[in-house]
């Protein structure tokens, strides 16, 4: 938490200079992440719509499609908030939010990245949907018969959450009124990261409502990727319309790049003394600023999860929430990673 947190950073700071401390979030290490700023400082076309005026909601994803596997003991000891959240999460939102550096030096960006993170309040257990997953006894994998609370390592009746879903909201003049919904979750239906934006509805529809919101879509794993979906005519005589995507897939892309690991990359800038992917001690100490308020609230309370089944998207409320803060969902068109060959 925050006190914690700060008795580690003054302990250090007796001991080094923050230019020798290296304080690594592999995510921060991955190639779409490493790739957002690239989007959005590096093309005109993203720019003028990267606001308030156009996009409706901005959701950041990660999902596991297994549950702790006998790790539980040690998982309940901080949860899915401290385990990715208010860490992997939280930085791809500041890269997702933060206003444009004055140059790509470690300290331009990551001056903007605290400045986004002093602008977000403290979250409070009423922007969050938390669950705990149970088993599926119609399942054919051994694992996925059995709940959270049947690993042995699991204290019983833990009420730790293994699902989470938050809304955070921006105070600056470019994101005032946007959601940025965080979701995590482990026993869920597919393994996946992403950041999906989604735009407003185009006024003036001339369409007769045929028309669906855009997104951009950044992908971190698997099968990293960028795509936007863009409404479209449908071919041959009909003027109906369709929705497809503007399709950047790495793979069919770059065929013979190679993508190093996250850990990898931070090591080498270890190395080489970078810190643009590297997070600062004023950054972290906002970070726990925000969370450490929910994860007192959870810790005192203890909140009962709800319960959701393994191998499904987590329980229907985070759904619901989604749908309360402007993200529409409209089951219509699903993508798929093209076809290597």
């Amino acid at each position: 938490d925050s006190a914690s947190s700060a008795d580690l950073s003054d302990h250090l700071k007796k001991l080094f200079s923050e230019e020798q401390l290296y304080r690594i979030d592999h995510y921060l290490g991955k190639e779409m992440v490493q790739n957002l700023i690239s989007l959005r400082f590096g093309n005109m076309i993203f720019g003028p719509t990267w606001n308030r005026d156009s996009i409706a909601s901005v959701t950041i994803t990660f999902k596991e499609p297994f549950g702790t596997q006998g790790r539980g003991g040690y998982f309940d000891e901080f949860g899915i908030i401290r385990d990715v959240m208010q860490n992997h999460l939280l930085q791809i939102l500041c890269l997702a939010a933060m206003e444009k550096p004055v140059t790509t030096s470690p300290d331009d960006i990551r001056n903007e990245k605290v400045k986004v993170l002093k602008a977000i309040p403290s979250l409070s257990l009423s922007s969050c949907v938390l669950g705990q997953y149970c088993g599926d006894p119609d399942s054919d994998h051994p694992d996925a018969r059995l709940g959270y609370l049947e690993d042995p390592t699991v204290p019983e009746g833990s009420s730790c959450p293994t699902f989470a879903a938050a809304v955070l909201k921006i105070n600056n003049e470019r994101w005032d009124g946007v959601p940025f919904m965080l979701k995590c979750g482990k026993a869920l239906d597919e393994r996946k990261a992403e950041v999906r934006i989604q735009y407003k509805d185009v006024p003036g529809d001339i369409f007769n409502g045929g028309t669906v919101r855009n997104e951009l879509v950044i992908r971190v794993q698997p099968d990293e990727s960028v795509y936007v979906k863009v409404m479209t005519k449908t071919p041959g005589m009909s003027f109906n319309l369709q929705e497809t995507e503007l399709d950047l897939t790495y793979k069919s892309r770059y065929k013979d790049a190679r993508l190093p690991e996250a850990y990898e990359r931070l090591i080498l800038d270890c190395f080489v003394g970078s810190q643009m992917h590297f997070v600062r001690s004023d950054e972290l100490a906002e970070a726990w600023r925000i969370f450490t308020p929910l994860l007192h609230t959870i810790e005192q309370d203890k909140p009962q999860p709800i319960k959701y089944k393994y191998g499904s998207r987590g329980p229907p409320e985070a759904d619901t929430m989604a749908m309360q803060n402007n993200f529409v969902y409209t089951g219509k068109y699903n993508w798929t990673a093209p076809v290597h060959t």
